[in-house]
This record gives structure tokens, sequence and C-alpha cells, in this order.
């Protein structure tokens, strides 16, 4: 067995929220011992898409995984709680629901618990979902604590993930990746150098003339995909036939109305807008589609539709929903917007992000590039980003809205084979399964099929097994569990006082 011929250097290029979490992740792992450089490079004249403000559970693992402090990540970042996706308006005009982080009620042994849920809907006693869920119940109060590890209590794991500014962000990993040996490198990049034999990244030079060479290079640098398009010509998968929005408008606006640890997604009659609460403003945004309402008259209905004045001009953002055909293609690897987008909606960006750094790590190269590795890194981010594709579809698809000429498209439309046989499943008895680890759980796919108005015309049988009159004690009890245990849980912002030592 030969010795690992380890990479010397690796270059990222770009900054944001993409560049600096890799920069965090590689300065965490690969730069302890000296032997590998790392060189993030950026220009200050490049600005960042900077929406990305909404994240999901899942950044927990990250944030453990550089060994961050929370309070301390939640005051410089000047972020909140997460414990809920609010959705306004997408079945029904006047309709609202809520994707909570966490479960639905409490083990059912051996059926799931939708299931007897379903049943009790079925016998028309129990319309509200939301109120067997400890997430939803207090997102709709404003209420958020962290869990106290109490067994047998709805308190001890409450599931929540954070909103933040994107740009204190990146500043704060930016100081965390520095102090551990990452080097940042100011300056456009001018041309781009490959191989002549193999098509590999040799090194960027930048305006200034300075020369940036790499064995590993990981492109961050946005839509454009310099590295990973403009230069290797990687090619495009678009999916603008499901997902119509292809433009966003974002502005920031003081705070105002409701603190609930919640962003909120309201559907709009050419796309949606989403409302993030943070400790100093409010995250705004209209995602839509720019062959159903003009630049103009979006930001127009924007800005007629914020909680508190505007702070800051309205940010025009224009992509195509999809993938690169590849994300690693030769020495390069693409990760965030260089690598695919389809839009914030489920807040499922970052996450990407954080996908393409674990899977990195986990089939990090050495200099000689072995292929069975990088076809493994393709496979796995095309699966995660096919099946986050069909559960953002499956939003637009399933509803009732019926007045304009986009809600009648996406109401009709076609959808993946993957989402429809995941439809025709759960129509019939309910049922819902989880594939290959895929990113959203059966609770999420629940949440959202119910609360878009799908509902299946039978429930699994095995509930029979519990009769009619315990099913309804015992749905009542887990109910009372879940309400008193919101009254305990303090006011969201009264936690981040207390607790964070910010917003004095």
């Amino acid at each position: 067995m030969t010795r690992v011929n380890r990479l010397r250097k690796v270059v990222i290029v770009g900054g944001g929220t993409a560049g600096w979490m890799t920069a965090a992740a590689l300065g965490r792992f690969l730069t302890r011992d000296g032997q590998t450089e790392v060189t993030l490079v950026e220009s200050e004249a490049i600005g960042t898409v900077g929406v990305g403000e909404s994240t999901i559970p899942q950044i927990n693992i990250f944030n453990r995984m550089l060994g961050l402090d929370e309070n301390d990540f939640v005051r410089k970042t000047k972020a909140t709680f997460k414990l809920a996706i609010e959705f306004v308006d997408w079945k029904a005009i006047g309709h609202s629901y809520h994707h909570p982080f966490g479960p639905y009620g409490v083990d059912m042994e051996a059926v799931s618990f939708h299931a007897y849920w379903l049943k009790l809907h079925g016998m028309g006693l129990e319309p509200d979902l939301g109120a067997y869920s400890l997430n939803a119940v207090a997102a709709q109060q404003g209420r958020f604590m962290r869990p106290n590890g109490q067994a047998n209590s709805p308190l001890g794991a409450i599931a929540y993930a954070f909103q933040f500014d994107a740009g204190l962000y990146a500043r704060y990993l930016r100081d965390y990746a520095e102090a551990r040996g990452i080097v940042r490198q100011e300056g456009k990049i001018a041309t781009v150098q490959q191989d002549g034999l193999t098509g590999f990244v040799t090194s960027v030079t930048l305006e200034s003339g300075a020369v940036v060479e790499g064995d590993l290079f990981i492109d961050c640098s946005g839509f454009r995909g310099l590295l990973i398009e403009q230069t290797l010509q990687t090619g495009y998968e678009d999916w603008s036939n499901w997902l119509l929005n292809d433009r966003a408008v974002a502005v920031p606006c003081t705070l105002g109305g409701s603190n609930a640890p919640v962003t909120r997604a309201t559907a709009r009659p050419a796309g949606w807008q989403w409302r993030i609460p943070l400790q100093h403003r409010l995250g705004n945004g209209y995602a839509y589609s720019s062959a159903h309402i003009s630049e103009d008259e979006a930001t127009a209905y924007l800005l007629a539709h914020l909680d508190g004045e505007p702070l800051a001009p309205p940010n025009q953002i224009r992509f195509t929903a999809g993938r690169r055909k590849k994300s690693w293609n030769r020495n390069v690897v693409a990760i965030g917007l260089s690598a695919g987008f389809m839009e914030p909606l489920e807040s499922q960006s970052i996450h990407l992000i954080q996908v393409g750094i674990a899977r990195l790590l986990a089939m990090f190269p050495d200099r000689n590039f072995h292929q069975p590795d990088i076809d493994r890194y393709n496979r796995v981010m095309a699966f995660e980003y096919e099946k986050i594709r069909d559960f953002i579809i499956l939003h637009f698809k399933a509803t009732q809205r019926n007045d304009t000429p986009y809600w009648d498209y996406l109401r009709e439309m076609p959808i993946p084979d993957y989402l429809a046989d995941k439809i025709a499943l759960f129509q019939s008895h309910g049922r819902i399964f989880r594939e290959n680890e895929e990113l959203f759980n059966d609770t999420s796919w629940f949440a959202v099929m119910v609360g878009q108005g799908l509902l299946p015309g039978g429930y699994d049988p095995m509930v029979e097994v519990m009769g009619d009159e315990e099913l309804v004690r015992r749905m009542a009890d887990i109910k009372a569990v879940i309400a008193r245990s919101a009254e305990v849980m303090p006011d969201h912002f009264d936690f981040i006082r207390a607790n964070c030592d910010a917003m004095g």
C-alpha cells in the first residue's frame, strides 16, 4: 500500500455563505497539521446574493461540527430561532398551516401517529393537525425554548433551526476560518489556467496579476459558476418547467408585526413572499415568475406588503431553477449557487451547501483524483437535489387556487415520476416512506400534503387494533400535554434576551 498523495493547496473561489462555510469546515479539519494550504479568493467589489437567512435543523450538525458556541453565534449573527415554516394562502386564499420541525404526537409503536390522526380525521373529530405538534403550537403563540432533556415530555426534544443575517454569518465564519489558518486573497479573477492534457484547473490569475495555484478548486462563485461552468462547461439541468419562479426581489425592513420563531411563506398571485424575523430587522422577498409578473410590478407588490419601513433599495435576483450536470468535474467541486439553485422555499439552500461540504469531506481526494470517488459524489448530490426538488414542487402542485394563470398552470402541470408515485401511495392509505435518507422525512411530507389539502381515501388498517373510544381518549390526552407544554415556554425574543446576551 502506497502513502496517500495529499493535496498541497486548496483554493476556494468566492466568499459569501458558501465560501466561508466551506473555509470554516476545511479550517476545522484539513489545515491543523500545516501540510495543506487553503486560500479563499474573493473580491469586495463582487456582491453576494445574501438572501439565505433561514435554515432547517440540520444546521445544528454543522455548528456542532465546528464546535461553535450557540449563544455567541446567535449574538454575533443577530439570529433568531425557528420552530417551523408557516404557509399562508397556499392551499387556498385564507388558509394557513405550519410545517413544523419535529414530530406530531408521540410514538404509537408499530404504526405511525399520522395514521391514527387520519382515522380520527375520517371520523370527523379532529381537523387541526397542528394541535399535535409542540413546534406548531409554540410558533403560533410566539414562544421558544431549547430542549430541556426531560424524558417522556415534548419539551425534552424540541427541534429548531435559526434565522440570521447572511452577511454577518459570512463574517462570523470568516473570523473562525482565518483563526484556523485559512488565507483570504482579495481580488477579482481575470483568467483561469488549465492543464493542456487533463483539463484540470491549475491556477487562477487575478486582475492584480497575482497567481493562485491549487490542486483542488472549490467553486463558490455563485450563479455564474466561474470554474464549473464558464471554464469547464459542465452543463446545466433546467427544471423551470416544474419550478416557474426565475426571479426574486429582496428588501430588508424594520421590525414590525409578529416576532414568532417561524419563517412565513405567503403565496402571491405570481409566486410567493418570504418574511424572516431577525433580532434587528425583517428579511423579506418575493420569488416570482417573470412570465407572469414584471420586475417593477413584483417590486411594487413586495414594498406594499411589508410590516415595516424599507432599510435598503430592493435587490433584484435572476436565476434558472436546476442543477449542474456534475457537481464535481475534474478537480473542481461546485458548492452553493454554482452547483444549482431551486428557490428559497423550505429553506433548503444553506442545507445544500452543508451537504456539499459534508459529502466532500467524506470523499476528500488526494492528488490522484480517483474517478470512482468523483462519480459517487455526483450521484449522491444529484439525489439530494432531485428529492428536494420534488418536495418543493409538491407545494405548487397541491393547491386549490385558481385565481391566476400562474396557479392554474402549476395545479395542472405534469410532475416528476417520483413525486407522482409518492402522492399516489399517500392517496390510498396515507402511507409515506423516506427513501434512502432523503432530506425531508415522512413527517415533513405529511405536514405539507395535509396542509395543502391532499387527504387519502383511507388509512392504514393496522390502526384498527385500537378501539375508537381509546383512540379518541389518547389523542385528546396527547393534545392536552402539548398545549400545557407550550404554556411553560417563554416568549421568543424574551428567551433571546435572557439566554444569548443579545438585543440589549
